[in-house]
This record gives structure tokens, sequence and C-alpha cells, in this order.
């Protein structure tokens, strides 16, 4: 896809994303088997199969995208969401009823789910908001999909010169990888949005979603080890 005339600001690069995503399939993969079992291996086989062929389509920046790789990508976003959801439910059931002589692996499984729920929750709102980071970056402004973040880069343009320069009006700018990532772990500590402002009612659900796993991983976590130290 060429990238319009009136748009300067560079494609994303492709490594960010799958280095996360290989992160979270490589916790799948190491979860202890009473959490997840043989099926955690299931989710690792489909996560690198839909992967491939996007790494094929775009090896180094993000400029091509056909209707089956947007559908894969969404695929891979959604699909470890719901993974996630899943294995956050069978934690969250283990957590409750555990014995204390198995609360230290339980423990780091909870570690290990709560962040890959973050990247799971990245990838979803990288690939959705404003058409996914072909479309952000490629087509014309007036072409885009409405976003579904705000992030403070949007509106900057009539503050001081320093932050101004970096603004979306002045600079073309357009969030990246690492920006929804910070929205993700800020919104899976704080259990609230803090950097981008969701505009749709699907981001704020979804939002929704990952606070309350997130404060139900955290909420548990703490109980278990009051439990243990009592």
């Amino acid at each position: 896809m060429q990238q319009h005339p009136s748009r300067s600001t560079p494609s994303e690069h492709r490594w960010p994303s799958v280095v996360a995503l290989l992160a979270a399939l490589a916790i799948y993969a190491a979860l202890p088997n009473d959490i997840l079992g043989a099926q955690r291996f299931f989710v690792v086989f489909v996560g690198l199969a839909l992967l491939v062929p996007l790494v094929i389509e775009n090896p180094h920046r993000i400029t091509r995208r056909s209707t089956v790789t947007k559908w894969l990508s969404i695929a891979l976003a959604g699909g470890l969401v719901i993974a996630n959801q899943f294995t956050l439910v069978v934690l969250l059931i283990r957590l409750a009823s555990g014995r204390a002589d198995d609360a230290h692996g339980l423990l780091i499984a909870a570690a290990q789910v709560w962040v890959a729920n973050v990247i799971g929750f990245t990838t979803l709102y990288w690939e959705l908001d404003r058409g996914g980071p072909v479309l952000r970056t490629m087509a014309a402004r007036a072409d885009l999909p409405p976003a579904d973040f705000r992030f403070p880069q949007d509106e900057d343009d009539d503050a001081v010169t320093e932050v101004a320069t970096r603004s979306s009006a002045v600079q073309d700018w357009m969030p990246r990888f690492v920006d929804y990532f910070y929205s993700a772990l800020s919104n899976s500590m704080a259990f609230s949005a803090t950097d981008a402002m969701p505009l749709s009612s699907r981001f704020k659900l979804l939002m929704a979603l990952q606070a309350f796993g997130g404060f139900l991983i955290l909420a548990l976590v703490i109980a278990r080890s009051v439990n243990i130290l009592a």
C-alpha cells in the first residue's frame, strides 16, 4: 500500500509486536500443567501458525495488509485475549481453593497470566484502533475509521511549542505498538484509563474486561499471600 501524499508519519516496525507476541506464547508454554495442561501448547501452536504469514507479508515495516492477513491479525489478537480469559478463570479457581504447599507456583502463574493478558489486550487495541497499523500510517486521515482511543498527542497542537511539536496535527503523529502497550499496562495496574481515553463502546468494554481481570488477579494474589503469611 502506497502512503498517501498528505501523510508523513513513518510506517511501523514489525518486530515490537512480534517480540511481544512471542513473549506471550512463551509464557503460555511455561504455565504449570495444573493451570493449563496440553491446551497451552495448542494455544502456542495456533499463535505461531497465525504469526508466520503476518511476518512473511511484512518482515520489516508494516506497509501491506490483505483482507486475509487483516483477519488473521485480528484472530491472533482476539484468540490470545479469549485464551487469557479462560486461563484467568482456571487460575482464579486454583487461587481460591489452592493449598499452602502449591502457593509459590500459583503466585508465579498469576504473574504469568497477568503479563500475557497485558500483551493480548495491547495487540487487540493495536489491531483495531483507527483501522489497524497499516491504515493508521498509510491512508489519508480523512479516510481513517473513527478513532477508538484519544491519545494526548491528538489534542496537543495548541500547547507550548515543545509539546505541540510532537502532536498529531503538527508532526502527523500516530500511536505505535508501545503506546498501546503503555495504555494496556496502566489500565491493568490502575484499573482505569490513565493515558489514552476510550471513545468507542467496544473499547470501553474491552478496557473494562481487562481492568476487571487485573483487579481479580491482584485481589486474590494479595489475599492468598496474606493467608500464607498468617
